[in-house]
């Protein structure tokens, strides 16, 4: 069995209990990580307590190179991490190579750039204005892309002069190690980062509650997050949440169909949908609607699902069998409701393995659970509409609010209907995900955001000083 990482050394939990690793393909165990105990959390939050000083104190300089140094060690052991992820969490080996891997790696270099920001001051009137580390940081983060998530919350605090503890998903862990490899051997000095793994009621909530952690910035479910929120309540720490989505895209008339509705199938089907700012509802103007669903289910069937080693594999499996079995449960209440299953089904597509067919619904209604709720699986609702205000209010219509893409006959169209969404990222025509640029949500979608220079202010402090 593996073993945590708290104050530069790697050690044996304190629960002397494990979990073991599946791979969504083949239903085996292939690995084993501590359960972590509410003991390794307090001594991982000691440990960060006391770097926090020296770290802090760090020239922004240094702390920017041990980071782009931990980059290039990424970048140089990308294939090996990227097997680790098709491996842990099904995705297919070339998106957990470039999406998976490549890009996290071109953003925690993007990170140590950003390291001299938190010595930036400004002048107001009389006052100086400082940014200052927010102190010790909980980073809680998901299975769906295990690297991703754990740099964008890693990579900004330690960047911005904090120090970290990390708990990933138990669900798909061995990305996080791999990690805390790269930190150890960049050279961080010892209690600056700190990994400790187990199951989210145990480490998460120790975490959460931990009167010595400053900030808690946590990516998972909607439910995970409102729980996390509340037991950070009673010390008042801060709180960044990056949480569930059901994002539209509304492809307007006089826009190029064929490709927006291509583009929105792809989207909505990458990581096998396990996204969440998968683009998971098609709104389509009722004169356009028999078509649009006659080209995405042409498209769906272009998707092999398949051994994410494969070289054709377009759509691995889903990350366990509870995710599976999520996923039919919604493809069955989809048609209790009236929505028609005009591709896909709840069929075992292979003998071994989380597997499931990438389905399409039309018929779907505003107000139908496969419409209102995150599915996290490639399930796709096409929604009718008849004018662009209904449109607007479609898109609007749910709890969410964190991605979503308007298509039209020209840019300017397309951002007045982007601009009347209530989201926290649009994409313009097809326009491609930018890891500079802020992530994150309304409404339910979460608190805060995560990449870019708004990602790294998350874990700074202001302070002024009245000259």
């Amino acid at each position: 069995m593996r073993q945590l990482f708290v104050n530069g050394a790697w050690v044996p939990s304190a629960s002397g209990e494990g979990v073991d690793v599946v791979n969504p393909a083949t239903e085996e165990v292939v690995d084993r990580v501590p359960a972590g105990a509410a003991d390794d959390v307090a001594e991982a939050v000691s440990a960060a307590r006391r770097a926090f000083p020296r770290w802090a104190a760090t020239p922004p300089g240094e702390r920017g190179a041990l980071l782009s140094r931990a980059a290039e060690l990424i970048e140089a052991r990308a294939r090996k991490i990227a097997e680790i992820i098709a491996t842990d969490m099904g995705a297919p080996l070339g998106f957990a190579l470039r999406t998976q891997t490549l890009m996290p790696a071109g953003v925690l270099k993007t990170f140590a750039g950003m390291a001299g920001r938190q010595a930036e001051t400004t002048r107001v009137g009389n006052s100086l204005i400082l940014r200052e580390p927010v102190g010790v940081v909980a980073a809680i983060t998901p299975w769906n892309y295990p690297l991703h998530q754990a740099v964008c919350k890693v990579g900004a605090a330690l960047a911005a002069g904090c120090t970290v503890v990390l708990k990933p998903s138990e669900v798909a862990p061995l990305a996080a190690y791999a990690l805390a490899e790269v930190l150890e051997e960049a050279g961080l000095p010892p209690g600056v980062f700190n990994l400790v793994s187990g199951h989210g009621r145990t480490v998460g909530e120790a975490l959460a509650a931990h009167v010595d952690v400053d900030m808690v910035s946590f990516t998972g479910s909607t439910a995970a997050g409102r729980r996390v929120a509340a037991l950070a309540g009673d010390t008042v720490k801060r709180v960044a949440l990056e949480l569930g989505g059901k994002s539209a895209n509304v492809i307007l008339p006089g826009a190029d169909l064929e490709t927006a509705v291509k583009a929105g199938v792809g989207q909505a089907y990458s990581n096998a949908g396990q996204t969440c700012s998968a683009w998971s509802r098609m709104l389509v103007h009722w004169d356009q609607y028999d078509e649009a669903v006659q080209m995405a289910v042409a498209f769906s069937r272009k998707y092999v699902v398949g051994d994410p080693f494969a070289d054709d594999t377009r759509i691995g499996p889903l990350v366990s069998r509870i995710q599976r079995d999520r996923v039919v449960r919604y493809l069955n209440v989809g048609q209790e409701e009236g929505a028609r299953l005009v591709a896909g089904g709840t069929e075992p597509v292979h003998e071994r393995g989380y597997y499931v067919e990438p389905a399409v619904f039309a018929g779907v209604a505003p107000g139908m659970t496969i419409e209102q709720e995150e599915i996290f699986g490639p399930v796709l609702s096409i929604v009718p509409f008849g004018a662009v205000d209904e449109a607007v209010s479609i898109a609007n219509g749910t709890p969410y609010g964190l991605a979503g893409a308007v298509w039209a006959r020209d840019e300017e169209q397309a951002v007045a209907v982007a601009r009347r969404l209530r989201t926290g990222q649009v994409a313009i025509n097809g326009g491609r995900f930018n890891p500079l640029a802020p992530f994150g949500g309304y409404g339910q979608s979460g608190v805060g955001r995560e990449l870019g220079e708004a990602g790294f202010d998350e874990f700074l402090e202001i302070k002024s000083l009245q000259m």
